[in-house]
């Protein structure tokens, strides 16, 4: 139980991190400093990373211990996981606001220190710590509300979901994959870029030059920051959409992975 609660905390931090990657882009829009806001992103990529290396040899370790007692249950805990990407999801929703307004200090914060950790030291006062408090900002109905008052982007909405719903599984198809085919585990864990790499390719050619373009447009003044506020959020409401699409897909790609290296 301790390894399985270890394994749902890791997941809610990799998807809280990797969704507030908005908010730092947001962030360096309203600094006009989206070059300085791209560096910091390195932090939340080192954090998303760590959390990762962490914890794939556990979710490994669940699948070996599946296949040596039929008492233990892997598929509801593989659901159970990607549940906690839902929760990361919605967690970073609700910091969205505030991690938005200290992503904006922070920023101006490097640009003076000229490097991340004399950025990291200045702010290791209690000062600076008790300043931060003053950004938090609770998120309301009203907020939410206004994301959907008006036409939405329908089509990049659906790709962020589909893309999110991919790299949420493939790991864990491919791991589900092992355990229902033991003869080929060690083929079937190695191949989540099976699943992944349609999601590479999604995210590659129509999200990111998407989300690039608006954001040119608001650093040359052609859109309102008010326009790019709300197309983030979108981005984020589809991206935990995203994560509950994930449970219907995670058993069918197992099965298409088994049906490519069986």
């Amino acid at each position: 139980m301790i390894q399985l609660f270890m394994i749902l905390m890791f997941t809610v931090v990799i998807h809280t991190v990797d969704s507030l990657s908005y908010a730092l882009r947001l962030g360096g829009l309203r600094s006009r400093r989206i070059t300085l806001a791209l560096s910091l992103s390195g932090l939340l990529v080192l954090v998303s990373r760590t959390s990762n290396i962490a914890q794939g040899p556990m979710v490994g370790n669940m699948v070996d211990k599946a296949l040596k007692s039929a008492a233990f249950h892997l598929e509801p805990k593989l659901h159970g996981i990607i549940a906690a990407a839902t929760a990361g999801s919605l967690l970073a929703m609700f910091l969205f606001p505030s991690v938005v307004r200290l992503c904006s200090r922070m920023i101006v914060h490097l640009e003076a220190a000229g490097s991340i950790p004399k950025m990291t030291r200045n702010l290791m006062s209690f000062s600076k710590w008790k300043n931060g408090m003053t950004y938090f900002k609770r998120p309301t109905f009203r907020m939410l509300h206004s994301l959907f008052d008006g036409p939405l982007p329908r089509r990049l909405m659906l790709l962020n979901m589909t893309v999110t719903a991919i790299y949420t599984v493939g790991v864990l198809s491919s791991l589900y994959a092992a355990y229902l085919w033991p003869a080929f585990r060690l083929t079937a864990s190695t191949s989540s870029g099976l699943i992944n790499g349609l999601a590479t390719i999604l995210l590659t050619l129509l999200i990111d030059p998407r989300i690039a373009l608006l954001s040119d447009k608001a650093l040359r003044g052609e859109e309102g920051l008010g326009r790019i506020n709300r197309v983030f959020g979108l981005m984020m409401v589809s991206r935990m959409a995203g994560t509950m699409l994930a449970q219907l897909l995670l058993v069918p790609c197992a099965y298409w992975i088994g049906w490519i290296i069986g």
